[in-house]
């Protein structure tokens, strides 16, 4: 038997496992502090996973996960779910959210062992101690969404229901064998994740976004809305977050034109990062971020915390959902009004998704240079559209060519991103606004990517060219922070290499 002693006793009492000291109470036993309630029959009816689960708020596990290479049977969820049920049925999770992450794991796989021992299944060592790995996931983790969070070459992890589990590496989607034992159990795993930041995901709010403890972004819908049970939408971030000149060995960039951007990031220019979903837009934010001056003060307002800025005076705030009365919302737009009274020197926004763009663009012209968000949009003139319809969408009847002239006094640089049909990511513009004739808004471009075809395994070949602007719009900018002579040096090696 795989456990650490036999026990002809059945499971009507708790094994002891140590010398434990006195009971708190008549008749409880004690377990190195962690009591447990007397176990029913090996052979009691096995109930489904115990509510109490979706309460108790774990910490994401740290360990390696092992790779999953086959698909378990159906006889493995099965005696997961037995030696599972008997667990909750044992043990006090009040009292095990009292312990260390790695004590109370140590309790768990004890009390594991025996009911696999006393149940006498028919396992290899490898199967229980998968098993034992798996269970501990469940009580103290994300259960089987852990070993796809351990591995960081993971980009997103797609959940349709309890049978379906989809993942993206390097640019392509696949499907694993990884699976939940119900949707119940699923669900539990959503409300463990949401209610970490103060959020909840229910039939009467079956919507939700929230982030994990390393700053992964997080979706839920859950049913009604979701048919074929909850749809769970994980973006994940990087341990290592990636650098521009990371970035450049990737080649969404070339070196020269990462010195561009250093620059951009350095010099105060107000920058909007364009791109569609998936295309790298918090990833850049991010990189450009890294060049701020560590004595300034900036405010962030994001719908879920996800940026991670390295410098040492930032202020983080959160947009929060109506409660269930429907009272007490924040939305980003007050946020970003009210950040504006909090001597700010950047505000950066992390997804200007409506009429905020007006406040952020208030606060770009008006002392805040360097201020920076992200649009979704697919190309840098669709950007400035879309700032103009989301101006609208506030209920502003300002004239079409006031909002433009607003727009032009407060967006320096458009950076584009894409996703290529290979999966790749690329900067694919980086653009300026210079100003207006007439009624329309004249933008040059300083770096473009020229795709110029693919290779046999079907990646894109492509190259960064500089267009020959010799003197970009933010020249005397670069000269005020004594930064021209390596953005001429910079421009000047593009054009050489576009040569």
């Amino acid at each position: 038997m795989f456990g650490r002693r036999g026990n002809d006793r059945g499971m009507r009492e708790t094994p002891e496992l140590r010398p434990a000291p006195a009971p708190s109470a008549p008749g409880v036993p004690v377990l190195d502090e962690v009591a447990v309630r007397p176990r029913p029959a090996i052979d009691a009816p096995m109930g489904g996973m115990s509510q109490r689960l979706a309460d108790f708020a774990p910490p994401i596990s740290s360990e390696v996960p092992k790779a999953l290479k086959r698909e378990r049977s159906d006889s493995y969820y099965d005696t997961k779910s037995q030696v599972f049920t008997a667990l909750i049925d044992t043990i006090d999770l009040s009292q095990l959210a009292k312990l260390e992450p790695d004590a109370a794991r140590e309790e768990i796989r004890d009390i594991v062992n025996d009911i696999i021992a006393i149940k006498n299944f028919a396992m290899s060592i490898s199967e229980q101690e998968e098993l034992l790995e798996d269970i501990c996931n469940d009580v103290l983790g994300y259960g089987p969404l852990e070993p796809l969070l351990a591995r960081d070459d993971i980009a997103d992890i797609m959940v349709n229901g309890s049978k379906e589990v989809y993942i993206e590496v390097g640019g392509k989607v696949e499907k694993t064998s990884i699976r939940f034992r119900d949707n119940q159990q699923l669900l539990n795993i959503c409300q463990r994740i949401v209610s970490q930041v103060g959020r909840r995901v229910d039939e009467s709010s079956p919507i939700c976004d929230a982030r994990l403890p390393d700053g992964s972004r997080v979706n839920v819908i859950a049913p009604p809305l979701s048919i074929d049970g909850a749809a769970l939408t994980i973006r994940k971030f990087k341990k290592d977050k990636l650098t521009l000149d990371q970035l450049v060995r990737l080649g969404a960039i070339t070196q020269e034109g990462a010195e561009v951007l250093k620059i951009i990031g350095r010099v105060r220019c107000n920058v909007i990062i364009s791109g569609g979903t998936g295309s790298g837009k918090t990833t850049l934010l991010n990189c450009l971020t890294n060049y701020i001056d560590r004595d300034e003060r900036i405010i962030t307002c994001e719908d879920s915390a996800e940026l991670q800025l390295q410098q040492p005076h930032v202020v983080r705030l959160e947009t929060r959902p109506p409660n269930l009365e429907g009272e007490g919302e924040v939305t980003m737009r007050d946020l970003v009004k009210n950040c504006l009274r909090m001597r700010p020197e950047r505000i950066i926004v992390g997804e200007v998704r409506g009429p905020e763009v007006f406040d952020l663009l208030q606060a770009m012209n008006t002392g805040h240079d360097g201020s920076m968000g992200t649009i979704h949009a697919n190309s840098p003139r669709e950007c400035l559209s879309r700032m103009e319809s989301m101006i609208a969408m506030g209920g502003y009847t300002l004239p079409q060519k006031t909002v433009r002239e607003i727009i032009v006094g407060s967006v320096d640089v458009i950076i584009q991103a894409a996703r290529l049909r290979d999966g790749s990511r690329r900067i694919t513009h980086v653009t300026e606004v210079i100003g207006m004739e007439g009624d329309v808004i004249i933008t040059q471009d300083l770096i473009t990517y020229d795709i110029q075809g693919e290779d046999a395994q079907g990646r894109i070949l492509g190259q960064h060219i500089s267009t020959g602007v010799g003197r970009p719009a933010f020249w005397d900018r670069a000269r005020y922070y004594g930064e021209e002579a390596r953005l001429a040096t910079a421009l000047e090696a593009m054009e050489k290499g576009a040569r």
